[in-house]
C-alpha cells in the first residue's frame, strides 16, 4: 500500500483548471481498484492519495497518468505503508 502526498507547485487557479481532468484520472484508478481514497489537503496545497498497488514503480508509472503531473501542477512524495492495525471492513483493501 502507498500513500502519495502531492503538494501544488502551480496557482489554485491553474490546479482548477485541469482538476475536472484530474478527478477522470481518479475515477479511472478507483474503477480499476487501485485507490482506496483520496482528498485535498488543509490547508488546500495539495492532496493525498492511498493506494493500494504492489510496487513503487507502478506508483511511478500510474503518477505519469495524472492530468497534475502532465501539467506541471504537483510534486509527487510516495510513503511505502504496511498496515498493521486498522478498523473492522479495513482488511478488504489489504493484499
Amino acid at each position: 500500500m502507498f500513500i502519495i502526498n502531492l503538494t501544488y507547485k502551480k496557482s489554485t487557479d491553474e490546479v482548477d483548471n485541469i482538476l475536472p481532468q484530474h478527478i477522470l484520472y481518479l475515477e479511472k484508478n478507483y474503477a480499476q481498484k487501485n485507490f482506496i481514497c483520496s482528498g485535498r489537503k488543509n490547508p488546500r496545497n495539495g492532496g493525498i492519495i492511498i493506494c493500494r498497488l504492489k510496487s513503487i514503480e507502478e506508483v511511478k508509472q500510474i503518477i505519469q497518468e495524472d492530468p497534475f503531473y502532465k501539467n506541471g501542477i504537483a510534486t509527487y512524495d510516495i510513503i511505502n505503508f504496511c498496515p498493521s492495525k486498522y478498523a473492522d471492513g479495513f482488511e478488504k483493501f489489504i493484499d
